[in-house]
């Protein structure tokens, strides 16, 4: 027996035996904030940064299917027995509907590259995973990264035990002297800088996006330090006005410097579990010759996951025919949606806690996206949100759990994507007590 009254057999592992990785607070984030959820299941969840259902018709998926039948017997000229393999058998290792996400790279983001330089994968976190595996050689690799930043990107990287090297933010998403700055440190330290992940577009967890001027100078900076960079773009179809998108760094990038990161979570529906990495660049072998950086990729992946399973691939690929292959076009309802719950949550901010009064309550204002940060005068950590859940009934994310060691133990993360307005409004005046409540006195949080 141990101390918890466990009966131990000589089968049974311990922790001391187990990938060190799995200790990790990034790995154990999002299990816990899982974890709260299900506890508190009438608490309105700010937390949750997945897209709204209401969007979604269990109808669709059959449409969605039979159009990509067709345009394989139409465009690609196969017959019944192709069409069944094609959906039954394990597939391609590199996906089935790469053409596809080549076009729609195309229209949406400007991006042209030949389809076998992309490789379909299941989510963007096994794109992340696959890349971090390929350029993690030896333990003098690092990755840079913003921080706060995604959980998911920390997370991959313990598992391929590649240390994450954290770059500041600022208002812009990045302070970019000090990126420079900790590349010389990284050298400095014996270690190789193999390359810097981002969101440049209304980030996870922050909201904050790269201006022009300061895109052009990440990939000049690049370049001058013979550094990749990895582009999480999930989330920059959600703006919150009207008019031209900036351009992504991939659409920028004239030198193969950034491997691109896809995902049709947001834009299809996350269920399919669909991502790609668009891995131009060339790898030259030992005898001179070249392969794409995306062939190797897909090495690793088929040892990982085999292929990513064509069903769900034809499901999307189905629903990008359906709109011509814009997602822009596909995500019309959802844009506008999106905008307007982030007018209303900010715009429900400053009514709750007006300019120039005593609250110590502040927040940014991102121009779109799902995320808002939120600075409070009081220890927002684990304890505070599940008390917060229990008594309001109301979830949001610790901003600490972005961190990579200590940090935003005052700063929270709020979601604008799954609720209706009228949830953001309770949500709003239950976030309102709550903060009104840890702002005094400390209370008892148990």
């Amino acid at each position: 027996m141990n101390d918890s009254g466990v009966e131990l057999l000589a089968a049974d592992l311990s922790t001391d035996r187990l990938h060190a990785a799995l200790q990790d607070p990034a790995l154990a984030s999002m299990n816990f904030l899982n974890e709260v959820s299900g506890r508190f299941p009438e608490a309105i969840s700010l937390a949750a940064g997945r897209p709204r259902e209401d969007f979604y018709d269990v109808e669709d998926l059959s449409r969605y299917l039979r159009i990509f039948c067709d345009h394989l017997a139409a465009e690609k000229g196969a017959d019944p027995e192709t069409v069944r393999r094609t959906l039954f058998q394990y597939g391609r290792t590199k996906g089935i509907i790469h053409d596809l996400l080549a076009r729609h790279l195309v229209r949406d983001e400007g991006i042209d590259v030949d389809p076998e330089s992309i490789v379909v994968t299941v989510g963007c976190q096994e794109a992340m995973f696959l890349v971090l595996r390929a350029l993690r050689r030896d333990e003098d690799d690092v990755v840079l990264s913003v921080s706060p930043g995604y959980v998911g990107l920390t997370g991959a990287a313990r598992l391929v035990d590649m240390p994450v090297w954290p770059v500041r933010d600022d208002e812009r998403g990045i302070d970019l002297d000090d990126l420079v700055d900790q590349i010389e440190a990284v050298r400095a330290a014996g270690k190789r800088p193999r390359a810097f992940y981002l969101v440049p577009d209304f980030a996870n967890p922050s909201g904050a996006s790269l201006d022009l001027e300061a895109r052009r100078r990440l990939l000049a900076i690049a370049a001058e330090h013979d550094l990749l960079i990895l582009e999480d773009n999930p989330y920059s179809l959600f703006q919150s006005e009207d008019g031209k998108r900036l351009p992504t760094l991939k659409a920028l990038d004239t030198s193969r410097r950034v491997v691109y990161l896809g995902s049709l979570s947001k834009t299809c529906f996350p269920g399919a579990r669909i991502g790609f990495v668009v891995a131009n660049q060339h790898v030259a072998g030992a005898e001179g010759e070249f392969t794409l950086f995306a062939d190797e990729l897909s090495k690793i992946k088929s040892m990982l996951t085999v292929n990513t399973p064509p069903v769900a691939q034809a499901i999307a690929g189905g629903k990008l025919l359906e709109h011509d292959c814009s997602l822009v076009e596909a995500n019309t309802r959802e844009i506008q949606f999106y905008r307007r719950n982030l007018r209303l949550l900010l715009d429900g901010l400053s009514l709750r806690f007006p300019p120039g009064g005593n609250h110590q309550i502040s927040w940014n204002a991102p121009s779109g996206g799902f995320f808002v940060v939120v600075t409070v005068p009081f220890i927002a950590d684990n304890a505070a949100l599940e008390y917060g859940a229990g008594k309001y009934g109301v979830l949001w994310t610790p901003m600490s759990h972005f961190y990579d060691g200590p940090g935003g133990e005052d700063k929270l993360r709020l979601s604008l994507s799954a609720v209706s307005p009228d949830q953001i409004e309770a949500a709003l005046d239950r976030l309102a007590l709550l903060f009104a409540d840890l702002s005094g006195p400390r209370t008892s949080m148990h």
